[in-house]
């Protein structure tokens, strides 16, 4: 299959969504599908205000759709409601060609969060842009009913996986991390101040809080937190190995939709303490996680799973699955009479 990829999140963008697109488009290719990804890098870009690392792809509709065509896809998915994936929305329903969407981000929460916009303002826009998709993907039964709540009941379910080969627990530990006092209580994703850090750094159990990441709130937490160790990015087998050295991954956001970094923890046998939120009550159950809406209580609950269960239950999330329910939600490629404009 042929399959258009459109999206505003790409390398060298570091978060689960891009992630979670490379390593589909890694597991479709490997079993000879043909993807197409029209992304950032391939056009002249803006940094996205505020938050600098993202740019702001400058693409036409009608320069998207020849891409699209010269491809000659079968189907087309639209990952993501920037400005690429506007361009790609505007030529899809112009030209009544089918498509999907997927909602990877709580973007209302996260605009609210920064801005203090009303997320109701940009619920309008978000109902807007995918309500002329055949489905839109979603990674949970939480983010299934905040749609419904909001007027998009046309969904598929797009579960996530974890590289198993990579995040294990045999393998080193990190030494930095290791030769801190315990509990080593570790926060991995971006550095950011919709991700809630701050509930994490202010919690009072006693040990060490370790921030693994980076991001435009880096400075400021470094400069208000001088008691926890911020150790930057980490990848591949490094991020392993922070997770393998951790007691306790913790996982403050209320606006994750799925949080790849918990089945990952889970998968090098840390347990995971994090809030009552989308993602964690979907992911997490009280055999590898405890939730509360009091991290203080949530953190020593965790420290007492089991580090075997948390590895055995990270193993039925594998991107397999994941990619083979992607290829179903697609929609065939045809022009068709437009449900919306």
């Amino acid at each position: 299959m042929r399959i258009a990829l459109v999206t505003d999140a790409w390398a060298p963008q570091v978060n689960g969504v891009v992630r979670t697109l490379t390593a589909v488009r890694d597991e479709l290719e490997a079993q000879g599908h043909q993807l197409l990804v029209i992304s950032p890098d391939r056009f002249a870009s803006l940094p996205c205000p505020s938050y600098p690392e993202i740019r702001l792809a400058l693409a036409r509709s009608g320069t998207i759709g020849r891409l699209i065509r010269d491809f000659d896809a079968d189907a087309v998915h639209i990952a993501t409601e920037g400005p690429l994936g506007l361009a790609a929305r505007r030529w899809c329903v112009g030209e009544g060609v089918r498509f999907t969407t997927a909602y990877h981000t709580q973007f209302p929460n996260y605009v609210a969060a920064r801005t203090g916009v009303n997320a109701e303002w940009i619920w309008r826009y978000i109902r807007w842009f995918h309500a002329p998709a055949d489905a839109i993907l979603t990674s949970t039964p939480s983010v299934d009913a905040v749609l419904r709540a909001h007027g998009l009941p046309h969904l598929r379910r797009w579960g996530r996986g974890v590289d198993l080969a990579t995040f294990t627990a045999d393998g080193p530990r990190d030494p930095v991390i290791t030769a801190l006092p315990g509990p080593i209580q570790l926060y991995v994703g971006r550095v950011a101040v919709e991700k809630n850090i701050e509930g994490f750094l202010q919690s009072t159990t006693p040990g060490s809080k370790v921030v693994v990441g980076d991001g435009p709130a880096l400075a400021m937490l470094t400069a208000r937190y001088p008691q926890a160790h911020f150790l930057g990015p980490r990848f591949g087998a490094d991020l392993a190995a922070a997770y393998r050295s951790a007691d306790v991954l913790v996982f403050p956001s209320r606006t994750d939709t799925f949080g790849l970094v918990m089945i990952e923890a889970l998968a090098c046998g840390t347990p995971v303490a994090a809030l009552p939120a989308p993602g964690p009550v979907d992911v997490l159950d009280e055999s590898v996680g405890a939730i509360d809406a009091d991290l203080d209580i949530a953190i020593p609950r965790a420290l007492t799973r089991d580090r075997a269960a948390c590895i055995a239950y990270a193993a039925r999330f594998t991107w397999a699955s994941s990619a083979a329910q992607f290829l179903d939600s697609l929609a065939p490629l045809r022009v068709v009479e437009s449900r919306a404009a």
